[in-house]
């Protein structure tokens, strides 16, 4: 797939999510009972649902909600590659989701358009799905996969392709960046600390920026894994 790809087709992507409520005790009675069946074995008797909530309810999509969604993508210009990059953003998910499917419907919606992230086959991709569907909206086609053969699905995944079938293998994007010495710029926060940034500091700019930065290297890895040169810094534009 990736030697007939094209490059200006791909919308790269990365998304950050908070718990619907920051805390167990805030959600309703019946969502309350709604994650104590959910989780039930995963937690056993190591955490109490509460505790269970903090670790790990932004990663769920019954539970969470999109606050930040980053695309970007290549393009040539004199011979060297560009990238642009946009965030979709702020507290009301449903606007962010209007916003990103509008993109979708606009600029990427031929059968060469396809969509890449970092394990987003198993996280990114799924979860604005089902967030699209919960605000009653409409999906759009590279997010509507639903009765597809699965080489008819344009989605990528830059951690999949690095299993090389290796289903047991997990390895994180700051891990691949190190190993193909790909430049990012140190971290100011990580995904453990994006709700606490949300709902504590109110600082959805910090949130953005961190989004942003993994969006790049996902691009970045994905011209690594066809033998092409790193998008330059000066390269690198902000819409």
């Amino acid at each position: 797939m990736l030697e007939n790809l094209s490059l200006n087709k791909v919308l790269f992507l990365d998304i950050e999510t908070v718990p619907c409520e920051y805390n167990f005790e805030e959600l309703s009675p019946i969502f309350q009972k709604l994650w104590e069946e959910k989780t039930a074995w995963q937690r056993k008797e190591e955490f109490t649902p509460s505790e269970y909530y903090k670790k790990k309810a932004g990663v769920m999509a019954e539970f969470a909600k999109i606050i930040c969604i980053s695309v970007g993508y290549l393009f040539t210009e004199k011979k060297e590659s560009h990238f642009r990059i946009k965030s979709f953003y702020g507290d009301d998910e449903k606007i962010i989701l209007q916003e990103f499917n509008h993109l979708l419907k606009n600029k990427f919606n031929d059968d060469l358009s396809v969509l890449c992230a970092h394990n987003g086959k198993e996280f990114d991709f799924p979860f604005i799905a089902r967030r699209t569907l919960i605000n009653g909206l409409k999906l759009p086609k590279l997010l509507d996969i639903s009765g597809k053969k699965p080489w008819e699905i344009k989605h990528l995944d830059t951690m999949e392709l690095w299993r090389f079938g290796d289903y047991k293998n997990f390895t994180s994007i700051k891990l691949l960046a190190a190993l193909f010495d790909i430049s990012t710029p140190k971290d100011d926060i990580d995904g453990s600390q994006v709700a606490r940034v949300y709902y504590e500091e109110k600082d959805l700019d910090r949130i953005r920026i961190y989004c942003q930065k993994d969006t790049l290297t996902v691009a970045q890895l994905l011209l690594k894994y066809k033998g092409k040169d790193l998008i330059k810094e000066e390269n690198i534009e902000f819409v």
